[in-house]
């Protein structure tokens, strides 16, 4: 499977059977350039603007949204293609989103490999929600802090889930360089089995995953 990493907490996936996903799509005001993408199924962890920009997909897409248009978790499970899509109820802050609601962390099994997108999460996960996220290949997370979990909750998380690949994301660049976020380098500090990617894509094969957790860094596709 393919992983394009388009800007903050948005990807483009590609699956082994040629299934497209895009994961919370932004909108204009933060930052990055916005273009048109053609996909399958579109994820929304949450309805904030920098995460709920459906527009920016072209096609028919499936939408899956984590929340009820009340701001409760929906619950979502839908099978686009060789993808099927769940996710996992948690909050966008340390308060049980008493300061930013509720957010949802999907589960992506795409063809064989389980990406996990952790949206804008704002707490280190519990036992329980980590044991519902299961065996994970694959985790995108929030690194920048202040609006989501910053470098010390985010190794706390991976401690939990032991993924195989680890790509950061939601973290300041060029694009956003006014918000009140970290950057990347905070979180990899000290760290083994970093890859930079030296672009924006990475091709994941579940036979050739590595052993122990690595960290891609990826470039964002749409500065």
């Amino acid at each position: 499977m393919e992983i394009q990493w388009l800007g903050h907490a948005c990807f483009l996936l590609t699956s082994p059977g040629g299934t497209r996903v895009v994961t919370d799509p932004f909108d204009e005001q933060v930052g990055y350039k916005v273009k048109k993408v053609a996909a399958e199924l579109v994820t929304v962890s949450h309805e904030h603007f920098d995460h709920n920009h459906v527009q920016m997909v072209s096609g028919s897409p499936q939408v899956v949204r984590a929340l009820t248009p009340a701001g409760d978790w929906a619950g979502p499970k839908a099978t686009v293609g060789d993808v099927t899509v769940s996710a996992v109820p948690t909050y966008h802050d340390p308060e049980q989103g008493a300061r930013r609601g509720k957010n949802g962390c999907f589960i992506l099994d795409m063809g064989g490999v389980r990406v996990v997108h952790l949206g804008d999460l704002g707490h280190v996960l519990s036992a329980e929600q980590a044991g519902a996220l299961g065996a994970v290949d694959v985790l995108l997370i929030p690194v920048g802090g202040f609006y989501t979990i910053g470098p010390a909750e985010a190794d706390r998380v991976i401690e939990l889930l032991r993924p195989r690949v680890v790509i950061p994301m939601h973290f300041k660049t060029t694009a956003n360089a006014d918000w009140p976020i970290g950057g990347v380098e905070e979180f990899l500090r000290g760290k083994q089995g970093v890859r930079r990617m030296g672009g924006s894509t990475a091709t994941v094969e579940k036979a050739q995953l590595p052993a122990g957790t690595e960290y891609w860094v990826l470039e964002p596709a749409w500065l």
